[in-house]
């Protein structure tokens, strides 16, 4: 097993309500088999800065030695032996989310294997008819700069955009009315606050944001309380998305009946393994999977494969931002609103190592 890291800084202002994003990260879980044969995944590292200092010692100390020499029939079955052997450390360290974004990475690594080793792209190993393109939506737009990244997204044809809000409210409303300005009714607008609001500010921002026409609000509140989030939306009547801070399907349970849109991220919640068993709660519950998505190329070509699987997912989050470490997996992106979904063996990417080395941190 071998763990590598790749960042790169951010050219243009990333900010969330809670912090800017000043480097884009990409920490890469590549494990080989006995056979020689090596698969790929992806860590979601990117908060805090230190974050991949931490992955890196997770996954060389933590992981490797539990993995090394063992024999598994499947992908799920070595992530579950891994989140049992590791999960009661993370309650003691308190640190639920670094276990599951590291194992995330190997799950989607062997992942990569399986489909590899049968000769097929991930959404064809999971079902027989994957789509062959999924509708994508524009993330990233704000707190500045709205205007620019808005006709961006007209450039590229896309039908839905997320503004970012949740930094104050004259800021976050105009924001949005810019969006719409440029980019027309006919374009889907979305709003996500990242946890920024409490009850009584959500309240009083959720039907402003509802007024200026945006379809659903994402994280709006601290804490993201699954019974605080059904009573916001029983009185607003606004769609409530969550999910990038879950950590393992059993999370999203209480989440079935708060919500209308989940969205695990494949680099945090577990890997595909996990995505699997949320998949399936939620269309049993008639409910929306758009996965979140804000990471390097392995994350991406994963994600847009794991959501070809099903009709629960509505659309694929494309961060359009410039992310040199998401470039093997930019081409996905049509110029008619949708992300192409690969057909070759695995993720259905290459990575470029001669475009990827200058941006590859050096490790002890």
């Amino acid at each position: 097993m071998r763990c590598r890291v790749f960042r790169a800084r951010a050219t243009e202002s990333i900010a969330m309500s809670f912090a800017p994003l000043t480097h884009r990260v990409m920490v890469l879980v590549e494990v080989e088999l006995a056979d020689g044969s090596v698969g790929v995944g992806e860590s979601w590292a990117n908060y805090p800065s230190w974050a991949w200092r931490e992955r890196i010692a997770t996954i060389h100390e933590g992981i490797a030695p539990r993995m090394r020499g063992r024999h598994f029939p499947d992908p799920a079955t070595a992530q579950r032996a891994l989140l049992a052997e590791l999960v009661p450390l993370g309650r003691q360290w308190g640190a639920p989310g670094p276990i599951h974004q590291a194992v995330s990475g190997v799950d989607m690594a062997l992942w990569d294997l399986a489909a590899r080793h049968r000769g097929v792209a991930l959404a064809q190993l999971l079902t027989p008819h994957p789509r062959t393109e999924l509708p994508a939506y524009g993330s990233s737009l704000g707190p500045t700069g709205v205007a620019e990244v808005a006709h961006r997204c007209a450039a590229l044809g896309l039908t839905a955009v997320k503004v970012k809000v949740g930094f104050d409210a004259d800021t976050d409303l105009a924001n949005v009315r810019t969006a719409r300005r440029i980019l027309g009714d006919g374009v889907q607008v979305f709003a996500d606050a990242n946890q920024a609001w409490g009850p009584t500010e959500a309240l009083r921002m959720v039907p402003a944001l509802a007024d200026l026409g945006v379809t659903w609000v994402e994280e709006p509140l601290a804490g993201d309380d699954p019974r605080a989030l059904a009573e916001l939306g029983r009185r607003t009547g606004m769609p409530l998305a969550t999910g990038e801070n879950l950590y393992g399907a059993a999370a999203f349970l209480p989440y079935l009946e708060a919500v209308e849109i989940l969205q695990p991220d494949l680099g945090k919640v577990g890997g595909v393994t996990e995505y699997l068993d949320i998949l399936a709660a939620a269309q049993a519950a008639g409910r929306t999977v758009n996965p979140h998505l804000y990471n390097g190329a392995v994350a991406t070509a994963a994600t847009v494969q794991a959501g070809a699987i099903s009709p629960a997912t509505r659309l694929i989050e494309w961060d359009v931002r410039a992310n040199p470490l998401r470039q093997a997996a930019d081409g996905l992106l049509t110029t008619h609103g949708t992300v192409r979904v690969p057909d070759r063996p695995g993720f259905g990417i290459d990575l470029d190592q001669d475009q990827l080395d200058a941006y590859e941190e050096q490790l002890p």
